[in-house]
């Protein structure tokens, strides 16, 4: 499990195929705090780390990244010089600071506006129909790993829906999301209690 909020920006300095592909990212922190099989949210996907090296303040991890998660998760996000928001795994007794992640991506939307507003940046994402019922004004999503609050939502015609996000310089400063633009794809984590909720509403009815 996660908290949502990032704790490093890494950066791929190298791809490779291994059956799976592979990923090498680079981060500042300690390797002697990095576990091998430990789980590391990338961007919001939950990843196992195979390998590691360097040291503190110039740091490195490899993890295999399946055809699957490839095909679920925003495109061009495994590609060499990408940023990623790196989290490491909830630890017991850990200050639980955003809301509880599980790091799997449930839809990958789309950056509609990305403007500035008083100093903060305004980002309105368009989202796949089959999440909308999760989808509520204040209520918690998961953007590339980030744990951020739904300002405003509005159902599209075509049944997609469309949420508004307010970016703080500070989360834009030490997470990726002050990079987004027009256009751009991200990943989408619904909050797990919604997910929840809407299965107990089904079984009611």
């Amino acid at each position: 499990m996660f908290t949502g909020i990032v704790t490093d920006i890494g950066i791929i300095t190298k791809t490779e195929e291994k059956g799976d592909l592979r990923a090498i990212v680079a981060c500042s922190w300690d390797p002697a705090g990095i576990d091998i099989g430990a789980s590391i949210a990338c961007s919001g996907v939950c990843l196992t780390v195979v390998e590691k090296g360097g040291i503190q303040g110039d740091a490195w991890f490899a993890v295999d990244i399946s055809g699957e998660t490839v095909s679920r998760t925003a495109q061009d996000q495994w590609r060499q010089d990408r940023r990623l928001n790196l989290e490491p795994a909830l630890r017991l007794g850990d200050e639980l600071g955003g809301h509880l992640v599980t790091g799997h991506v449930d839809a990958v939307g789309r950056v509609a506006l990305a403007e500035d507003v008083g100093g903060s940046t305004r980002l309105e994402i368009l989202a796949p129909e089959d999440i909308a019922p999760f989808v509520a004004e204040k209520g918690s999503i998961t953007v590339d790993g980030v744990s951020l609050t739904v300002n405003q939502v509005e159902d599209e015609e075509s049944g997609d829906v469309r949420f508004a996000l307010n970016i703080i310089p500070h989360t834009a400063e030490v997470t990726t999301l002050g990079d987004l633009s027009e256009g751009d794809a991200v990943n989408l984590e619904i909050d797990v209690l919604a997910r929840y909720l809407k299965r107990m509403q089904s079984l009611a009815g």
